[in-house]
């Protein structure tokens, strides 16, 4: 990939990506073929990477296939702030344990897209050049900013505008993240459109340093399975790079179809040809076109044989076709009024969305193990069962409903 000439490279490096600060910049250095140091921040605040971490994490992947240095930063002191990007509340301060149990898990993880020869990435963590700044050096920190520029964040902004609470701690995340572009004089940094305040806080905070400032490269976020907001843990709309195959393959088959150029684009290396012919409404079901796009994602992360076989038990389970569902599924609304922390008993949630006359009659399928949520048999009508926006549950072999979250 290096013999590639610079044109060549600029544009594989910038597909997908929502903006760049500047392409002109990353151009002119690329041109002048000195080894770049790319940089990724990543905050341990929770254990397990989503589909949603690898889109950037694939971006820093393609770095290194060009012969550039990857620099991956464990935020283990920023992690104690917590990033209030699109919080509407102050995140809950993480134990130094915590953040060392997220930590591993999220190098393990991330080796699953990295490469992890030395030579390649260098693993840092911030509470290196954090963690020894005195009152002084904050001081001199927070004046390389002003009050007006801090509260132009969306995040700040909307707060200030409910009347909701700013702490002032939440007001030197941005800098202390800006200044671990400092610390390792990076030349460029990755992140979602979320990030882009705190990244241009870093080319600014270089420039001040006398450093180059750094491109700055922004990735769109992910769209969760619900087909509504950014892939997340806490609203359920999620797949984890550690799910099973299985499990992903699931989770991936029940995204909306409107969501699968953008998976297919963000999340895997098939050519945009090829995304067209699956994707643009050409004479291919929009299922065996999910279906690749499933099998493909299961090969990034486990094996080709694993998606294999995740499609064949898929198709077992559901029964017919390419994956047994219908092309056309009827919405329900699942009763809010019904559920508690996210879960409803599976009584409720049958007599209302597959709507059984009575709950005798309920409780006689699920004896009978003829519901299914997501492909798995429902098998105590007295526990409560999680259910999301998207999930597909069914009675026997022919009815199917959609459940949908106001």
């Amino acid at each position: 990939m290096d013999r590639l000439s610079t044109d060549q490279q600029v544009a594989l490096l910038v597909r997908g990506c929502e903006n760049v600060y500047t392409v002109d910049e990353l151009k002119d250095r690329l041109s002048q073929g000195k080894r770049l140091r790319v940089k990724l921040g990543m905050d341990p605040t929770a254990p397990d990477l989503t589909l949603g971490h690898t889109v950037v994490l694939r971006k820093l992947r393609q770095f290194q296939d060009f012969g550039h240095k990857a620099v991956l930063i464990i935020g283990d002191y920023t992690a104690m702030i917590g990033d209030p990007t699109g919080r509407t509340k102050t995140r809950p301060i993480l134990t130094e344990a915590e953040i060392k149990t997220n930590a591993a898990t999220y190098l393990q993880q991330a080796g699953k897209v990295l490469d992890l020869d030395k030579d390649k990435l260098e693993v840092r963590y911030n509470s290196e050049w954090l963690n020894p700044m005195t009152c002084a050096d904050v001081i001199k920190l927070m004046s390389e900013m002003t009050v007006a520029r801090m509260l132009e964040r969306d995040t700040f902004a909307k707060r200030q505008a409910e009347g909701r609470e700013i702490f002032l701690h939440e007001l030197l995340y941005p800098l202390m993240q800006a200044r671990d572009s400092v610390a390792i004089q990076s030349d460029v940094e990755l992140g979602g459109t979320d990030q882009t305040f705190n990244n241009l806080c870093g080319r600014d905070l270089q420039r001040n340093a006398g450093q180059p400032p750094q491109i700055v490269m922004v990735t769109p976020l992910l769209i969760g399975t619900d087909g509504k907001n950014k892939m997340s843990k806490s609203l359920g709309n999620y797949v984890a790079v550690t799910d099973p195959p299985g499990e992903m393959f699931g989770k991936v088959m029940r995204i909306p179809d409107d969501l699968m150029r953008n998976y297919f684009e963000l999340l895997t290396d098939v050519p945009e040809e090829e995304i067209t012919r699956l994707t643009g409404g050409s004479k291919i079901n929009p299922r065996d076109a999910k279906e690749t796009l499933a099998k493909t994602i299961i090969a990034q992360y486990h094996s080709a044989e694993a998606a294999s076989a995740a499609a064949e038990e898929f198709r077992r389970v559901h029964g017919g076709g390419s994956t047994g569902l219908p092309d056309e599924i009827p919405d329900v609304s699942v009763p809010l009024e019904k559920m508690t922390d996210g879960k409803i008993s599976p009584i409720d949630l049958i007599t209302h969305c597959l709507e059984e006359k009575s709950r005798g009659e309920a409780r006689r399928l699920v004896a009978e193990r003829g519901v299914r949520l997501n492909g798995e048999v429902i098998e105590d009508p007295n526990t409560p069962i999680a259910v999301r926006s998207g999930d597909i549950l069914q009675r026997g072999k022919r009815r199917f409903v959609r459940l949908r979250l106001p």
